[in-house]
């Protein structure tokens, strides 16, 4: 019997690993304080950016919720990553040298600087001190704002752990549309309804995008799609994606009814910590897994000999 070209005469070997262990380290990176400092950072960055269009449209109670949630949001961040690390020097540390090719070293020269800014814009705000410093320091963190709600995204997919490196370029859009749609959840549930209107503009377009970003990525994720639909994982981000319909459905219906944008702003809230845990989870689970490191590794390697080649056409 003749043989197609590319094709093995070999069959497919059961999978196995040595001894049944790991290929890769799972992170070291503890829980809760790194899914809790993915959360909260996302949300101080949707927040300083919230904070600086509503003082550019004369909202001054939204300005302020906004920059007291970036100045909170970012500072319990700090915190929940010097936990991680140990001690407050090795934090500091990673700002001796700046490393455009590490995420890591990027992040943490984004969020040194944007706690700052941040904690001076929220100072201002309710105190009444140095108003023009205070606006001057709420407009330069809400340009840091958007790296904040997307650079943790890259850190994760820049490593080695299978759940999320397959899911590199949707990742970002889902940490994005999340940490928006969270911001103007904790503003729904903090400002007057008479100047919550762009809160709730942000609690919808969040929505929409974390979950259009969060269903093409699970799509896209090969193998690894079991992990974020399977076990611990699963639970956490099927109940994000329920609080997250429910938050946008009663932020379009809220109006001026206090009551409603606060189960609004509380769903939105919830779902985006449940987003963040259970993506962290999901990677975890891979990571322990060698199956999902080796399985699509040959995938790739056999559509790579299967496809032809220039010479062949």
């Amino acid at each position: 019997m003749s043989r197609r070209r590319g094709e093995s005469i070999v069959p497919d070997a059961e999978f196995r690993s040595y001894y049944g262990r790991q290929i890769i380290k799972s992170p070291t990176w503890k829980v809760p304080d790194v899914p809790a400092y993915l959360f909260l950072g996302g949300l101080a960055g949707g927040s300083a950016v919230m904070a600086a269009l509503a003082d550019l449209t004369g909202r001054p109670e939204l300005r302020r919720t906004g920059r007291v949630a970036a100045a909170a949001g970012a500072g319990a961040s700090v915190l929940a990553l010097v936990h991680d690390l140990g001690r407050p020097l090795r934090f500091l540390n990673m700002l001796r040298v700046l490393k455009p090719t590490s995420p890591l070293s990027v992040g943490s020269w984004i969020l040194a600087p944007f706690s700052g800014l941040t904690a001076a814009a929220a100072a201002s705000d309710l105190t009444g001190l140095l108003p023009g410093t205070g606006r001057l320091a709420g407009t330069a963190a809400a340009v840091l704002g958007p790296a904040m709600t997307t650079y943790t995204a890259v850190l994760l997919a820049d490593t080695a752990v299978p759940g999320w490196h397959e899911v590199h370029r949707e990742l970002p859009f889902v940490f994005a549309g999340s940490a928006v749609s969270s911001a103007g959840g904790i503003a729904l549930l903090a400002t007057p309804t008479a100047q919550a209107a762009p809160a709730r503009r942000m609690a919808i377009t969040g929505s929409a995008l974390e979950l259009a970003a969060e269903h093409r990525m699970l799509r896209r994720a090969g193998l690894a799609a079991e992990a974020y639909d399977t076990g611990t994982p699963g639970r956490l981000l099927r109940a994000s994606r329920i609080l997250t319909w429910a938050g946008a459905v009663a932020a379009g219906a809220a109006g001026r009814d206090r009551r409603i944008a606060a189960v609004a702003g509380s769903c939105l809230a919830v779902a985006g910590a449940a987003a963040r845990f259970g993506i962290f989870e999901a990677g975890r689970v891979t990571a322990r897994d060698p199956r999902y490191t080796v399985v699509p590794q040959r995938e790739r390697a056999n559509a790579a000999v299967a496809a032809p080649t220039g010479a062949d056409g």
